[in-house]
C-alpha cells in the first residue's frame, strides 16, 4: 500500500530531514549534553526502538539522517516490523535496534523519538482513513495543512499510511479557489476560470495539474465546460450533490478526463459515505493537522 519515493523525492526528503535534525541538535544539545557526558566516553550500548501502541510505521528513510546530524557512528538494524508502511500490531513491537557510543545514543534519543513518533502518528491516522474507503474508487489525499518546515516529512508519512500526496506547495500545481474568484459573479465562474488559465499558458515548467474549487453544484456544471481543468474540487458538498456531480461528469463523457475531489470537514465518521458517492479522491487536512504522535520508546537492552 505504501508507494515508495522516487529518487528526487527521496533526495528532497533527506535534505529537509537533515536541516530539521540540525535545528533539533542546536535546540536540544546546545553547548553539550551535560547528562550524557557523565557516561564514560568509551562505553557502547545496544538500544531497542519499541512501539508501545499499535499503528503504522514511518521513518526508515529519515532515521539515518537524524543520527548523522548527531555525530553518526550508530548502527541501525531494522526488525521485520520496522519498514515504511508496516502495520504494527500486538504492542509493544520492536522496530529497530541501535548500537553505538552510549553517550551519542542517549543524546539523540529524544530527537529521534520526536521525529519517528510524529511520522508514525501521521501514517497511522492516514491508514485509518484509507481502510475506511477500501473497496471504493476514492483515494485519500493530504493537503497543505502541515507543520511549517515539516511538509516534505509529513507528506512522506501520508504515503507510508497508504494515502496520496496532493500538490506539494503553491509552486507545482494550480488550484483556483473561491478567494481567487471572489471578484467574479457566480454565473461567470467558467468565464473567469478560462481567463485565469489563459494567463497560465506560458508557465514553464507547466503545472502538474489544474484544479478549481466549486462551492455549489451550479459552479460544477460550468466548470465541466472549461477545457484544461483536470480536477474539480467539491468543497463542503452534501452527499446528494456529490452524487449529482459524479452523474453529470459521467453523462458528459468526462470520466477519466476530469477527476472529482471532495473536501471540507470530512472525518472518520463520514469518509465512507463520501467515498461511496463515486468521487475520485477525498482530501483530508486532518491527516496532518490532527494526527497524534504514536507512542514509541528507546530502551537500553545491552552493552
Amino acid at each position: 500500500m505504501y508507494e515508495p519515493l522516487d529518487t528526487d523525492e527521496l533526495k528532497a526528503l533527506q535534505e529537509r530531514s537533515r536541516v530539521l535534525a540540525e535545528l533539533a541538535y542546536a535546540e536540544d544539545v546546545g553547548r553539550g549534553d551535560i547528562t550524557a557526558g557523565l557516561v564514560p566516553g568509551h562505553e557502547t550500548g545496544t538500544f531497542a526502538v519499541v512501539a508501545r501502541q499499535d499503528g503504522v510505521f514511518s521513518g526508515c528513510e529519515i532515521l539515518p539522517v537524524v543520527l548523522e546530524a548527531f555525530g553518526g557512528g550508530i548502527d541501525v538494524a531494522w526488525s521485520p516490523q520496522g519498514r515504511d508502511g508496516a502495520v504494527l500490531t500486538g504492542a509493544p513491537v520492536p522496530v529497530a535496534t541501535l548500537r553505538g557510543p552510549a553517550q551519542r545514543v542517549l543524546t539523540v534519543e529524544r530527537t529521534l523519538l520526536n521525529f519517528l513518533q510524529r511520522l508514525c502518528g501521521v501514517a497511522t491516522r492516514t491508514r485509518a482513513f484509507v481502510d475506511l474507503v477500501a473497496g471504493t474508487s476514492a483515494e485519500i489525499l493530504d493537503t497543505r495543512k502541515t507543520t511549517p518546515g515539516w511538509r516534505v516529512l509529513e507528506k512522506y508519512a501520508v504515503r507510508c499510511g497508504g494515502g496520496r500526496n496532493h500538490r506539494m506547495g503553491l509552486h507545482d500545481a494550480i488550484l483556483i479557489k473561491d478567494n481567487h474568484l471572489a471578484g467574479y459573479p457566480p454565473e461567470r465562474t467558467a468565464a473567469a476560470v478560462h481567463e485565469l488559465l489563459n494567463r497560465a499558458a506560458d508557465l514553464d515548467p507547466p503545472p502538474r495539474f489544474v484544479e478549481v474549487e466549486a462551492d455549489t453544484f451550479a459552479q460544477v456544471e460550468q466548470l465541466f465546460d472549461v477545457i484544461g481543468v483536470d480536477i474539480v474540487l467539491c468543497d463542503n458538498f452534501s452527499l446528494e450533490d456529490l452524487r449529482r456531480a459524479v452523474a453529470l461528469r459521467d453523462a458528459r463523457n468526462l470520466h477519466g478526463k476530469v477527476r472529482l475531489e471532495a473536501s471540507g470537514g470530512i472525518d472518520l465518521t463520514t469518509v465512507r459515505a463520501v467515498a461511496e458517492t463515486g468521487v475520485d479522491c477525498i482530501s483530508v487536512g486532518g491527516l496532518t493537522h490532527s494526527a497524534v504522535a504514536l507512542d514509541l520508546a528507546l530502551d537500553r537492552i545491552g552493552d
